[in-house]
């Protein structure tokens, strides 16, 4: 049977499963209430409980399992799974890289462990403008919610700034949460790929890198990485300021 957990956040649901899970209890209880939460909220955060009761999955459980991950991949935020059963703690390590939010793992005796986790806030795009140049920091690890409000706001920004030089931060940036972040990310530089004239991408780390790579294929903009050390030449690239560049005995990166 499925039960539901209460006294959950707003925006959060919670499922108890034990026995035998039939497609009548992903009809009347599950499938419900993940629909109404999904319309109301766009995107859900979900801790699922597995308790020592669990026996598995009927057939017509399973094919409404797949239906409801199918319809409605892009409303899961984040979803934690509490259980100490063997075989499904494995069935979500295997399949967690595959799906597009995050899921994670909790042992029974750390629920409360997991509900923090739900309500953690993992990553945050901070938008500024200075000299006549637009800062977008990226800060920690980003999942879909991050992008829900950031596109006016993009727009209002470059409306204001023209020609459009952008300062991509990466320094505190761990990186998107899941496919459907990462999604979100492509399709924010797909709707403003023409907007740029240059953009320069701040970082420390190798793969940040490939970021840089990444923006070179989706925007006309002439796209360089710098390093953190030399963040302040970012800014005199960006101003076409070429000459201040080389004076400063700063190696010139890769153009895209």
């Amino acid at each position: 049977m499925i039960e539901t957990i209460e006294g959950l956040p707003e925006g959060t649901l919670g499922f108890a499963f034990s026995g035998q899970i039939s497609g009548h209890d992903y009809d009347t209880v599950l499938v419900p209430a993940m629909e109404r939460a999904i319309e109301e909220h766009d995107r859900i955060k979900t801790l699922l409980r597995f308790g020592p009761a669990f026996e598995g999955y009927d057939l017509a459980a399973a094919w409404d399992d797949t239906l409801l991950g199918l319809r409605h991949w892009r409303g899961f935020e984040r979803i934690a799974v509490v259980s100490d059963v063997p075989w499904l703690r494995t069935t979500i390590r295997a399949i967690g890289a595959l799906l597009p939010c995050p899921i994670r793992n909790f042992p029974t005796e750390q629920e409360q462990e997991a509900r923090i986790w739900l309500g953690e806030s993992l990553g945050s795009i901070h938008l500024d403008e200075h000299n006549g140049v637009i800062q977008v920091r990226l800060i920690g690890r980003l999942e879909p919610s991050a992008y829900d409000h950031i596109d006016a706001d993009i727009a209002a920004l470059f409306s204001r700034v023209t020609p459009v030089k952008l300062l991509l931060d990466l320094r505190d940036f761990d990186g998107w949460s899941g496919l459907a972040a990462l999604g979100e990310h492509l399709s924010l530089i797909r709707e403003h790929r023409s907007a740029p004239r240059r953009v320069a991408v701040v970082g420390q780390q190798n793969w940040q890198k490939l970021v840089q790579k990444l923006l070179s294929r989706f925007t006309s903009a002439e796209t360089r990485f710098f390093d953190v050390a030399h963040s302040a030449q970012a800014e005199l690239w960006l101003q076409g300021n070429g000459e201040s560049v080389r004076e400063a005995g700063i190696r010139q990166p890769h153009d895209a």
